[in-house]
């Protein structure tokens, strides 16, 4: 099989992309098109495609009669991926799972070594509300969110808060199943709260392993909670 032709405008791309990820910061200016023709001896036609293909990847903003931006990070295109994936099977909920296992781990260790006083904070706040509206679902869920998302930026790793911002749509759906599961086992929602307790009371006493452990232990009962879901629905079908 031959191998496709890179068109000019790809070499462009990752020309200026490699400017965009390597020198630039986010909301920097890009050269004109004029500027960037001149510079890589090709037609602004061809420079103006570039520009759009990374557009469409997120690396870069594009606002008419002004010059493009380099874009803030933007953790939308994984998140897309991942909620596209579980759309077309459900089942990969498990999949995402084990992702979450691999990362979050990890992230409750990393945070029980790391975690200032604001960081405590925003898991406490995070949880009180969990606590305050356990009677309504969503609500909870969003609680839950902030959650996680407030232990991955106590590990100070921007890239794994990154990630777990990416997987914020798709675990919209990962929990609703897991509580269904988990009730249908006969749990309540004070119990999912109280894993999350355990976890946040060993990332406040800065006990990396009780943390991990505390956290791995959680997303095995979520695995448990969502096996439970998939025989309910396999047995309604």
């Amino acid at each position: 099989m031959m191998a496709r032709m890179v068109t000019a405008a790809e070499t462009i791309a990752r020309r200026i992309e490699e400017r965009v990820l390597g020198e630039l910061e986010p909301g920097a200016t890009l050269p004109s098109e004029s500027d960037i023709a001149a510079e890589f001896g090709v037609s602004r036609l061809t420079v103006r495609e570039a520009v759009k293909s990374l557009q469409a990847r997120g690396l870069v903003d594009i606002r008419r009669g002004r010059r493009p931006v380099v874009a803030q990070p933007n953790a939308r295109p994984v998140g897309d991926f991942f909620a596209a994936t579980i759309r077309r099977d459900p089942r990969h909920l498990l999949d995402l799972l084990e992702v979450r296992r691999a990362l979050e781990v990890d992230i409750a260790m990393l945070a029980a070594i790391r975690a200032g006083r604001a960081a405590i904070g925003a898991a406490e706040a995070a949880l009180d509300e969990m606590r305050r509206v356990c009677d309504d679902p969503d609500r909870v869920h969003a609680a839950d969110v902030r959650f996680h998302e407030s232990l991955a930026a106590a590990t100070g790793n921007r890239l794994l808060a990154f990630l777990m911002e990416a997987m914020e749509e798709p675990l919209h759906a990962s929990r609703l199943a897991s509580l269904r599961g988990h009730l249908a086992r006969g749990g309540t929602v004070a119990d999912v709260i109280d894993q999350h307790a355990r976890i946040l009371d060993r990332v406040r006493a800065g006990d990396a392993a009780g943390a991990g452990a505390a956290m791995r232990e959680h997303l095995s009962q979520t695995a448990r909670d969502l096996r439970a879901a998939f025989a309910i629905d396999g047995r309604a079908g």
